[in-house]
This record gives C-alpha cells, sequence and structure tokens, in this order.
C-alpha cells in the first residue's frame, strides 16, 4: 500500500496581552528586542523511503512489483543487474518506493508518464498529504495523452463498451461487459475531460508499471479504491512527461532521472540547472554525480548537492 507522508510546516505565535505590572511590561520590551522567527521552509518534496528485501527462491520481479505495491518497471529499473525472472535467492534487491514529487505538482492529481506514477495532492489545515500510487500507461501508438484534464464523472462497479477499435482487434468481444472480475475496468472509473481518457482498476494487475492500455491510467485494485474515495468530481488532472526531476529533503538536493526512449528532454544538463534555479538556485552540484545518474536513469532518487538555500 502506499505510504502517505504529512508534509507540513508550522509556525508557532506568541500573542502578548497588555502588561499589567512592571514585571510584565519588562518581559514584553525583552521579547520585542529579539530576532524575528524564521520562515517557515517548504515541505520536503523527497517522499518515502526506499529498503531492500531478501529475495526468496521462486521469487520473480513481477510478482515482488505487486506483492509491495510500486510498478514492475519501476523494479526493473532499479535492480538493472537482477534477472526479473530468475533473481538469484538470498540476494539483496531494492524496493524503491521512495521519490521526488513533480515540481508542477500542485493540489490536485498529476500524473507523471515517464515514470509511470500518480501523485494526489491535498491540502489540510496545517499540511499537505502526498500519496503516491504506480500505474500503468499507453501502449506505443496509443499513447496517454498529455494536458490539463478534470474529472468529470466517477462510477464504482462501472460496466464496459469496447470501443469499435477493440472490437476491430478483438471481434470475439462481446458488445458490454458487465460489472465483475472480466472487466478490464475494474471496480472503479474515473472519467476526465478529455474524451475517452480516465483512470481505472484493472484485472490483469501485472499490467501495472508498464505500457499496456490503449490510452487510459490503469492501478492496482486496492489503490484505484482508495483514489475514488480521496477524489472528487472537478479535481484537477495534469499529466505530464517528465523524465528528470530534482527535489530536496532535510536541505539536502536529490536527482531523479528515468530512461527517456523518445528523447523529450533533449538536454538533461539544461533542464537540471533550469530546475535548480527553480528550487535551489544557490545549490553547489556535485557533476560527476550528475552524469553518472543520468548515465544509470535507475528512478532512484540520488543525493548531488549537500545543503542549499530553499525558496
Amino acid at each position: 500500500m502506499p505510504s502517505e507522508l504529512t508534509l507540513a510546516a508550522k509556525v508557532t505565535v506568541m500573542t502578548l496581552k497588555k502588561a499589567p505590572n512592571p514585571t510584565s511590561l519588562l518581559l514584553a520590551l525583552c521579547l520585542l528586542i529579539l530576532p524575528p522567527p524564521v520562515a517557515a521552509l517548504e515541505p520536503d518534496t523527497l517522499v518515502g523511503e526506499n529498503f531492500y528485501q531478501l529475495i526468496q527462491p521462486g521469487d520473480t520481479l513481477i510478482e515482488l512489483a505487486r506483492h509491495y505495491g510500486i510498478g514492475y518497471g519501476t523494479l526493473i529499473n532499479a535492480n538493472p543487474t537482477i534477472d526479473p525472472w530468475q533473481p538469484p535467492a538470498d540476494s539483496e534487491i531494492l524496493i524503491p518506493r521512495a521519490a521526488i514529487v513533480p515540481y508542477q505538482a500542485q493540489p490536485g492529481i498529476t500524473i507523471n508518464l515517464a515514470e509511470q506514477r500518480l501523485y494526489l495532492i491535498r491540502e489540510g489545515r496545517q499540511q499537505t498529504l502526498t500519496s503516491v500510487y504506480p500505474i500503468g500507461i499507453g501502449r506505443e501508438g496509443r499513447d496517454t495523452p498529455l494536458g490539463n484534464n478534470r474529472i468529470v464523472t466517477m462510477i464504482a462497479n462501472p460496466s464496459w463498451t469496447p470501443p469499435p477499435s477493440w472490437r476491430a482487434e478483438h471481434p470475439q468481444l462481446p458488445a458490454m461487459i458487465p460489472p465483475g472480475p472480466d472487466n478490464p475496468l475494474g471496480d472503479y472509473w474515473i472519467g476526465l475531460s478529455q474524451k475517452h481518457i480516465g483512470l481505472h482498476g484493472t484485472n490483469r494487475p501485472f499490467g501495472i508499471g508498464r505500457q499496456v492500455s490503449s490510452g487510459c491510467i490503469r492501478l492496482y485494485p486496492e489503490h484505484i479504491q482508495l483514489l475514488f474515495e480521496r477524489a472528487h468530481i472537478g479535481m484537477a488532472v495534469t499529466i505530464i512527461d517528465q523524465p528528470i526531476k530534482l527535489g530536496y529533503k532535510n536541505g539536502q538536493l536529490y536527482l531523479e532521472a528515468h530512461p527517456d526512449p523518445s528523447d523529450r528532454v533533449v538536454a538533461p544538463i539544461a533542464e537540471i540547472l533550469r530546475q535548480r534555479d527553480l528550487i535551489a538556485p544557490q545549490a553547489d552540484l556535485d557533476w560527476q554525480q550528475v552524469r553518472r545518474i543520468l548515465e544509470d536513469r535507475t528512478g532512484v532518487p540520488q543525493l548531488v548537492a549537500t545543503s542549499h538555500n530553499q525558496p
């Protein structure tokens, strides 16, 4: 299940009442000459924690991804030297649960196709809650479209009417598939303002973390239920393709780089500098580490600067 982190900055305010006696007046004067409080820092944008797991005999990476609620592609990229189908027993595998929230993310839903993750950001009275879910996205030729959307429909136990393109490819399909275990939409449908695009569950969970859909966004059954409970009609849904992300945690700057087969970011160094200037303009980057991360592109956030001034 995805971890939810409370990202909050709290400021304590002291109120001085009218001094009833000289002692209170002296205390008030002392307080007035104290330096002003430091402004509250922005919440960390690196959320979640990675950990290592011992591989058991018979394990496969696709089954481990399902067990730990992460995407198959994410697990593969984080462990490039491990055979996904015959990983060596008693060896350690990295479970990549840490992620940098994209700098473009705003309250609502942000979907980053490059990393195949969905970010749900909800504002509370004194804190921001960020939930991260793995997703499956559109396959080549039926790519999930980028852009700004809003939720326009929410249906529990949906039926599915195969579109004409699907009927042409699979003529054996019935005209309508009712709710149930054979329904590829799973138990929930969240329709977007862009026609024929939505978020839904799946009856084939091993497709999460892969490019296998016809353009829609798939989630694990337990994750789409949580998302359905927390989303609402009108909520903003932004779909981006951002393979390079900078973020910070505890005053340290991290870089996360994902494969970019379509060369969406043609100048990675320039993109890193652009993001650095947005979130930590004074950071002195370790360029040797930066180049290694760009070469490996494991999708695992790694430290590239030990300190910086946050905005």
